[in-house]
């Protein structure tokens, strides 16, 4: 065996980033995230790892999102003993993040049981308790950027700054293949996430260049976004605030807790400041975020474009919220506030009772300010779904949506383009992950069109494992595609809508079709041929 790597997540589909590298001295772990998207996607998060979680020797940890550190404690309560090796930014941030997690899954399990029991069904457990998120806290190890660390035999790593939000990392690596010792080594390159050019709080991503392998994000990989500076995307900002507010009803703003919206915060603080907004009602109704704000202002030294002469975070509109009971009162508020809560996909959290309360009004609007992953409720309200459900229920959707790229954490098509072919050259595979097929199959197309050999891209599938060649001096031919002896998914389950999905729809469809019936003959009729159609399968 020389080096292998194996893709456990991020792999046709943006979430769960997990990727195995085992070397002749032992295996480890570059991310452990959790599956976001379809109800068929997150049971992955349910199900046993697909490797010894004990044999693993250490993690390196690109970043605090929960799709690259959230099941980091289901792999401490398996029986993971590690270091897990972060910059210390990541390292604070999941100090809250981890914790409100296991809070986030008994919550959400204890209303999924209630229901169960109702049915007749056995409970579920959830994925990690707050008691495995503590553990998974006591094995971080804070690095520095630009620093060469040796987490274990025959591995050295560093830390680059990737630009994504506060402590995101690329990891390059150099593993020492079998019989060698102190000579020739594999280097590769994990991008992590990439944040765009001029990102707000952060400097534009660093990494270098003439590796071995690339194993690099494409979660943009097929989309080009309009380039707005500060400036452009605060007169932006305040145009969406001010026509929500004038519609007589609230803004939402589903909140990715960790960069986005502290992001939106310092906006908003120079917008009101300035003048350009009236003071308005800001709510800020996410535990984890309010949490997530307070380590920013820690590193406050560490970030860029911040205000001068005013805190954004310490505004006296800003009102932030922490018991249940005080995100109750919320509700009860019917225009003129800014009611941001977690999450930013609107796939858990307290955003859906928001929604819940108020997408059936036709003064609300609901901003979204991120990438929203197939089969999540913010995917569908995205797509223009007219009745969507909710706990259980339906809800029409009467709400305004509106989408605002400026806030993404990503870089687009165009700069990932530039931020690959700044690591040229690559000796050997450009491995793309993090993405959805469509993004991967439009970025193969364009990092061809910029001169780059398509026969050296490969596109892994889920559980995917490929044997790594050694350093060559002369360009080598690209591995063999990777194997997949035991996927967990299909390829087809990735990054698309399923079952859990149409079957809501149906549910939709059935209840509209018996609504505009005229008579009760008729519904009859109609729930006549769905029996029918049942007893016929």
């Amino acid at each position: 065996m020389t080096v292998e790597l194996g893709f456990y997540g991020a792999a046709g589909t943006v979430t769960g980033s997990c990727f195995r590298l085992a070397t002749p001295a032992g295996a480890f772990l570059i991310d452990c995230g959790m599956f976001q998207g379809t109800k068929t996607v997150k049971e992955l998060n349910y199900q046993g790892f697909p490797f010894d979680p004990a044999a693993l020797e250490f993690v390196l940890l690109t970043h605090a999102h929960i799709d690259h550190a959230g099941l980091l404690p289901k792999l401490v309560a398996a029986g993971f003993k590690g270091p897990i090796y972060a910059t210390t930014a990541t390292c604070d941030l999941l100090q809250f993040v981890l914790p409100d997690s296991a809070n986030v899954q008994a919550s959400e399990v204890e209303r999924l049981n209630r229901r169960r029991r109702q049915r007749g069904q056995e409970p579920v457990t959830p994925i990690y308790s707050a008691e495995d998120a503590d553990h998974t806290l006591d094995r971080l190890r804070p690095v520095d950027y630009d620093a060469w660390i040796e987490p274990g035999a025959g591995v050295s790593a560093r830390f680059w700054n990737a630009g994504h939000m506060l402590g995101s990392a690329s990891v390059e690596l150099a593993v020492e293949e079998a019989g060698t010792t102190g000579g020739d080594r594999t280097r590769l390159l994990f991008s992590g996430d990439i944040g765009p050019g001029h990102k707000l709080f952060h400097p534009d991503p660093a990494a270098p260049s003439g590796i071995d392998h690339l194993i690099c994000e494409s979660t943009y990989g097929a989309r080009d976004r309009v380039r707005l500076d500060v400036a452009e995307r605060r007169e932006v900002l305040r145009d969406e605030v001010q026509t929500a507010i004038d519609r007589g009803g609230n803004l939402l703003i589903p909140a990715f807790a960790v960069e986005r919206t502290q992001e939106i915060l310092v906006d908003l603080a120079a917008l009101f400041v300035s003048g350009a907004l009236k003071s308005i009602p800001v709510f800020l109704d996410s535990p984890l975020a309010a949490r997530a704000t307070a380590v920013f202002a820690k590193h406050a030294h560490e970030l860029e474009n911040m205000p001068r002469g005013v805190d954004p975070f310490t505004l006296r509109n800003l009102k932030i919220t922490e018991t249940v009971e005080q995100s109750k009162a919320i509700g009860r508020i019917r225009g003129g506030a800014i009611i941001m809560a977690g999450s930013g996909m609107c796939d858990a959290g307290r955003i859906r009772h928001h929604l819940k309360a108020h997408l059936w009004r036709s003064d609300c609007t609901v901003l979204l300010t991120g990438f929203q992953a197939v089969g999540t409720m913010g995917r569908l309200l995205q797509e223009g779904r007219k009745v969507v459900r909710i706990h259980g229920e339906e809800t029409a959707v009467a709400a305004r949506i509106r989408t605002l790229d400026g806030y993404s954490g990503h870089a687009d098509s165009a700069e990932l383009i530039d931020w690959v072919t700044g690591r040229l050259p690559v000796g050997g595979t450009i491995f793309l992950v993090h993405g959805e097929d469509d993004a991967r199959s439009a970025m193969v197309e364009r990092l061809g069109a910029a001169g780059l050999a398509i026969d050296r891209i490969s596109c892994p599938e889920l559980d995917s494992v490929v044997d790594l060649a050694g350093p060559r001096e002369a360009p080598r031919a690209p591995p063999a595609p990777p194997a997949v002896p035991h996927p967990r998914l299909p390829k087809e389950a990735m990054g698309r809508e399923d079952w859990h999905n149409d079957y809501a729809q149906l549910a939709i469809d059935i209840h509209d079709a018996l609504d505009r019936l005229a008579d009760e003959r008729a519904r009859n009729a109609l729930l006549r041929r769905l029996r029918r159609a049942l007893s016929e399968r």
